[in-house]
């Protein structure tokens, strides 16, 4: 479980993540993370939101998935600049892929959005 200060809640700050965002996709997530320099406020926590879609499963495939995504998160936290917005996005594949698959992918996307934007492309 996230802690409570660490939870996004507002429609808004999905919408602005996944819009303005830097997204990397992997076979069973999407991650998208609006850095604080672009987000409005750089002196609240980073906020983390999933986003599971009736595509993944049945209720509970997607609850056991946000679950999982969940417990997989917390670890990174500390990784993520104050103030920024992350939001992990499952694919279909997430509902039944094994725990270490989705770690894998969850760390992989994470790294490449946390190292440093190379100059040349978006």
């Amino acid at each position: 479980m996230l802690p409570s200060g660490n939870r996004m809640r507002r429609r808004d700050d999905f919408t602005l993540a996944v819009r303005r965002g830097r997204r990397a996709g992997r076979p069973t997530v999407v991650v998208h993370l609006l850095r604080p320099d672009d987000a409005p406020a750089a002196d609240v926590p980073p906020l983390v939101g999933f986003i599971v879609a009736r595509t993944v499963g049945n209720a509970v495939v997607r609850n056991t998935a946000r679950r999982r995504l969940r417990h997989l998160m917390r670890p990174h936290l500390d990784r993520l600049p104050a103030g920024s917005l992350l939001v992990v996005r499952a694919n279909p594949r997430a509902g039944e892929a094994r725990p270490d698959e989705l770690a894998a992918d969850l760390e992989s996307a994470l790294d490449r959005l946390l190292r440093p934007a190379s100059k040349g492309r978006r």
